[in-house]
C-alpha cells in the first residue's frame, strides 16, 4: 500500500502500469491495490466479503481482475482517460467507478472517500455485470432474451434499473415487432441483464430494499428474473437471495 505523496490526480491507465508489480491477490480471478490506506476492517467491507458472495459461475466467466481503491475518481476532459483523484473532482466531474482494459489486464478503480458502503457495492457489482455480460455463454443469454419476449409480450411495465428502462421505453417507441431481435431489442436485454445480475449479486452479498416507484416492474416478474439467474449463476454454499431461502439457510 502505497504511503508516499501523490500528485493531485493521475490516469487511471497510468497508475494501473505503475502498480501492477504490487498487485496483492485474491483468489482465482482478483487481485487489488489501495492507492490510499484503509484499515483492515474497511477492506473487508471492500474487498472480501462482496467477492465472497459472487456466485462461482460468475466468477469463471470473469477475467482476471485488477481492483484499484482510489479516493476519488475524476472523469477526463475528452483528450485523455478518466483520472485516480486525491482531492474531490468539482461537481459533475466527479466518478465513483471506472473499467479499463490494460494490455492483458482489467483494472476496476473504485472510488471509496465519501461513498455508503452499500453505493459501493452497487458500484462493485455493476463493473462485474458488465464484465459477465462480455462473456455469458449463448444457452444463458438466448434462456434471458427469452424471459424479456415473454415480458414484453405480456406489456410488462418498468424495469429494474434507470439504463434499462430508457432502452425500454425506446424500444416500445421506435419499434413495431418489439419482440424481433434487432440492435435495438440486444441493446435493450443486454442491459436489463446487467442491471438484473447487478441486483442478484447485491442482493446475494447484502440484505438490500429494491424502491418501489412508477418505473418499478412487478415484483412477480422481478422475482422470476431472479430466479432464472439463481439457476444459470447459482449464489456460494451459505449464500441466499430470496427471503424463503435465507430462512431455510
Amino acid at each position: 500500500m502505497s504511503t508516499e505523496a501523490e500528485p493531485p490526480k493521475v490516469l487511471v491507465e497510468e497508475f494501473a502500469r505503475r502498480v501492477r508489480g504490487e498487485l496483492v491477490p485474491l483468489g482465482k480471478r482478483f487481485s487489488y491495490f489501495s492507492a490510499l490506506p484503509v484499515a483492515e476492517e474497511d477492506l473487508r467491507q471492500y474487498l472480501n466479503d462482496p467477492l465472497a458472495a459472487v456466485s462461482p459461475a460468475v466468477t469463471e466467466l470473469l477475467p482476471s481482475i485488477s481492483i484499484v481503491l482510489a479516493p476519488f475518481l475524476e472523469k477526463g476532459n475528452g483528450k485523455s482517460g478518466e483520472y485516480i483523484s486525491y482531492e474531490r473532482p468539482a461537481e459533475g466531474r466527479q466518478l465513483f467507478s471506472v473499467l479499463h482494459q490494460l494490455e492483458d489486464m482489467t483494472v476496476l478503480a473504485l472510488a471509496v472517500k465519501e461513498i455508503e458502503v452499500a453505493d459501493y457495492h452497487y458500484q462493485f457489482y455493476a463493473a462485474l455485470a458488465v464484465l459477465t455480460a462480455r462473456r455469458w455463454p449463448l444457452e444463458a443469454q438466448e434462456r434471458f432474451y427469452r424471459t424479456i419476449r415473454e415480458e414484453l409480450n405480456a406489456e410488462v411495465h418498468g424495469e429494474v434499473d434507470e439504463k434499462s428502462w430508457h432502452l425500454k421505453q425506446a424500444l416500445l417507441r421506435r419499434q413495431t415487432n418489439i419482440r424481433k431481435e434487432t440492435k435495438l431489442f440486444r441493446e435493450y436485454a443486454r442491459q436489463a441483464f446487467e442491471d438484473t445480475l447487478t441486483l442478484y449479486l447485491h442482493g446475494t452479498c447484502c440484505d438490500i430494499d429494491i424502491e418501489t416507484g412508477p418505473r418499478q416492474m412487478p415484483s412477480r416478474y422481478l422475482r422470476k428474473r431472479l430466479e432464472l439467474l439463481m439457476s444459470l449463476f447459482p449464489p456460494p454454499e451459505g449464500y441466499a437471495v430470496l427471503p424463503e431461502h435465507l430462512k431455510a439457510r
